[in-house]
């Protein structure tokens, strides 16, 4: 028998995800990675502050993530990246600019690197204080 609940829970969630966006992008420390664009995958999950949760369909109160893969892309032609955590930096901090973002978690990975390997990266995350906008926790 399924159970029904005639409430939400005391404090409902809402993250906004995208997954494995695939650009190609001048990164790493080494020459031929400086001459050379390559593959790299991008996944970023952003958790909505408390005041955004369970939008429904109130698009004021939604986290637009055509804005943020569009910002992932600027990111990406601006210029060489010498690290994914420099990319997993920009990325974070261009969530941020969302008041609507509480937290998020950026995942950077190359993907041509080791044969057997699917990818090599870093993963960031930060969380904005309650007390200091902007504020940074790994």
């Amino acid at each position: 028998m399924i159970e029904r609940r005639s409430e939400p829970p005391s404090t409902p969630g809402y993250t906004v995800t995208i997954r494995g966006l695939v650009l190609m992008c001048s990164i790493g420390i080494r020459r031929r990675e400086r001459e050379q664009r390559q593959r790299v995958r991008i996944s970023v999950d952003l958790v909505a502050a408390s005041g955004a949760a369970v939008p429904g369909d109130d698009r004021r109160r939604v986290i637009n993530y055509e804005k943020v893969v569009a910002a992932i892309r600027e990111i990406a032609r601006a210029g060489h990246i010498d690290l994914c955590e420099g990319f997993a930096e920009r990325i974070c901090a261009a969530c941020f600019a969302d008041p609507l973002v509480e937290r998020v978690r950026v995942w950077v990975e190359k993907l041509d690197v080791f044969a057997d390997a699917e990818g090599v990266g870093a993963m960031l995350e930060w969380a904005r204080s309650s007390s200091t906008v902007g504020d940074r926790s790994p």
